[in-house]
């Protein structure tokens, strides 16, 4: 239970970070003269930083271990939310960014691979799931509650506040967490020496392209368009905005709670993940319907952050077909394709968005949610033919 909450006061920072450009985007575009390129590539720095550390966090956590991977590595973050907090130009807000992501890469994946080691099988998918819920709480922080003090305070201070949290939560984990029992007979022991064995593991294939997907989109709504969805189209002011956005990641730790125990009470990963994703990717065609009113896409956003987050389940799975001796660089493997799809994905949709800034914002919004949604229908039919290999009860 210590471990559980040392981790989930990091990962509630985590998620905060990945989400709470949607709500000063408009602010910061105003104040700095950003277009909706320079956004998506805000958020693409982060992802950046997020996914060069993976593999290296891999090795470090099959190596050193939780604690000392994770305290120092959250140093980073640190570091970027100061910068962040005095930037004046989208290069010094880039390399913010890139820092902050580089900071929280190894805080899920320390979490995880700890309850990988230490925890029954069965409750994998519940321990990862439930951590990804309760962590989605800086979901929450970053909408209503950040959108008043960045309103009270400004944006800076906010930042300079949020610098301050990540420090005391690094030092947290260094003093708390205890790292479990090394395995000494890794077989290869290189940086990145065990990723070519875990690729040599067929059943992991048809789970590749769901991966790199269907929290990608989540990330990509949630993290960097529903604000300025909102704003431009409904004319949403921040809190309001915030309010709208709250919605929506209150959802989402609700959905990802949800998620934890389905797969052993209906006896099956792969069709929970199946089901989650087809609704999600229906919310996000629904977006795309002419003459949404405000409080039906605000439904609908919800919808999707709930029904999105089978996060916890779809690493589970792929989790099951992983040995304990490359545990860590077999779970980071499958964080690259979770987040380094959303690294592509931010960035595109922001030139999407960019080309289509002559269309009326319904129009542009439409055209960006219809391709989401067809993205998710493709990786779901190579899903299809993935192996279930369901938890033992």
């Amino acid at each position: 239970m210590r471990a559980f909450l040392t981790f989930l006061a990091a990962y509630v920072l985590s998620q905060f970070y990945r989400s709470f450009l949607a709500v000063i985007a408009p602010e910061l575009a105003r104040e700095l003269a950003l277009d909706p390129q320079a956004l998506g590539n805000l958020q693409a720095f982060w992802i950046l930083g997020f996914v060069v550390t993976q593999f290296p966090v891999g090795w470090a956590l099959d190596t050193v271990g939780p604690r000392r991977t994770v305290a120092l590595q959250m140093l980073a973050a640190v570091a970027g939310a100061l910068l962040f907090a005095t930037a004046h130009s989208a290069t010094a807000l880039n390399i913010a960014m890139l820092l902050i992501g580089a900071g929280c890469g190894s805080i899920y994946m320390g979490a995880i691979y700890l309850f990988g080691r230490i925890a029954a099988p069965q409750r994998f998918a519940l321990l990862c799931s439930w951590l990804l819920g309760l962590g989605t709480a800086g979901n929450l922080l970053a909408a209503s509650p950040l959108a008043w003090v960045a309103q009270s305070i400004g944006w800076r201070a906010a930042m300079a506040g949020m610098a301050a949290a990540t420090a005391l939560s690094a030092l947290s984990v260094l003093l708390l967490i205890r790292d479990p029992e090394r395995i000494t007979s890794h077989g290869s022991r290189g940086l990145f020496g065990g990723v070519g064995d875990i690729l040599k593991i067929r059943s992991l294939w048809p789970l590749l392209p769901i991966t790199a997907v269907s929290y990608a989109v989540v990330l990509a709504e949630r993290g960097l368009w529903a604000g300025p969805y909102f704003s431009s189209v409904f004319g949403l002011e921040p809190v309001a905005r915030g309010n709208a956005l709250l919605v929506m990641a209150a959802a989402m730790s609700a959905g990802a709670m949800a998620y934890g125990p389905l797969d052993r009470l209906l006896g099956t990963r792969k069709w929970v993940v199946f089901g989650g994703v087809s609704v999600t990717a229906l919310c996000f065609a629904a977006l795309a319907l002419p003459g949404l009113s405000l409080s039906m896409a605000i439904l609908i956003m919800g919808l999707l952050g709930g029904f999105g987050m089978t996060y916890g389940v779809l690493m589970a799975h792929g989790r099951s077909f992983v040995p304990d001796h490359l545990l860590g660089r077999g779970i980071t493997l499958l964080n690259v394709l979770f987040i380094g799809g959303a690294g592509v994905l931010q960035p595109a949709s922001g030139a999407l968005m960019k080309r289509l800034a002559d269309q009326p914002p319904e129009q542009a919004y439409a055209t960006l949610h219809l391709i989401f949604a067809g993205l998710l229908a493709v990786s779901l039919v190579v899903y299809l033919f993935a192996q279930d290999n369901p938890p033992k009860k």
